[in-house]
């Protein structure tokens, strides 16, 4: 769902993303930490994909913290998401509030980097180092740091004990040029 709010100087991006990030478990066969992981990437890149003008356009979206999951790597374009991670399996202790530990799994020592093809001679590559790991603030550091527009990222994937998605959303509200 694209927004737009206070006359056109700020937008935002909301998105459900149950079904994508419950096949990408599926197909990866990846752990309750992973799947948090992954989905969040998924979700993120898919929001960067809609925000695309062109129909051939594409982003790749990296993220390599040097934990035990290795990269994971998603492409998105208008209409379509997909991922990967180095290593799906990976358990992980439980945070001391009970979340999954995504940003030790993801590591913090480390980048996301974005390849934005729009069907130019090359293409727009970004990268900023991880701030957290936990993939939202990832994502919101990268869009204002690296893309210069002021960014708030939220993405969460809860993983039922019995390791099935049962919610998958997120969104993202940036502020246009000219706000206050």
């Amino acid at each position: 769902l694209h927004i737009t709010l206070a006359d056109g100087m700020v937008r935002g991006l909301l998105l459900t993303g149950l079904n994508t990030v419950s096949q990408g478990a599926a197909i990866h066969n990846t752990s309750p930490v992973v799947t948090a992981a992954l989905g969040r990437t998924l979700m993120g890149t898919a929001m960067m994909g809609a925000m695309l003008k062109g129909e051939e356009h594409s982003v790749t979206v990296t993220i390599n913290g040097g934990g035990p999951i290795g990269r994971i790597v998603c492409v998105a374009d208008r209409d379509s998401v997909r991922g990967v991670v180095d290593v799906p399996n990976v358990e992980m202790p439980l945070r001391t509030d009970g979340k999954l530990n995504v940003g030790m799994a993801v590591g913090r020592d480390g980048r996301i980097s974005v390849v934005r093809d729009l069907g130019m001679k090359s293409p727009y590559i970004g990268q900023t180092a991880l701030l957290s790991g936990e993939i939202a603030e990832d994502f919101a550091g990268y869009l204002t740091e690296s893309e210069q527009v002021p960014s708030a990222c939220a993405l969460g994937v809860l993983v039922d004990t019995d390791c099935t998605v049962r919610a998958a959303g997120g969104f993202i509200v940036q502020l246009m040029p000219g706000a206050e």
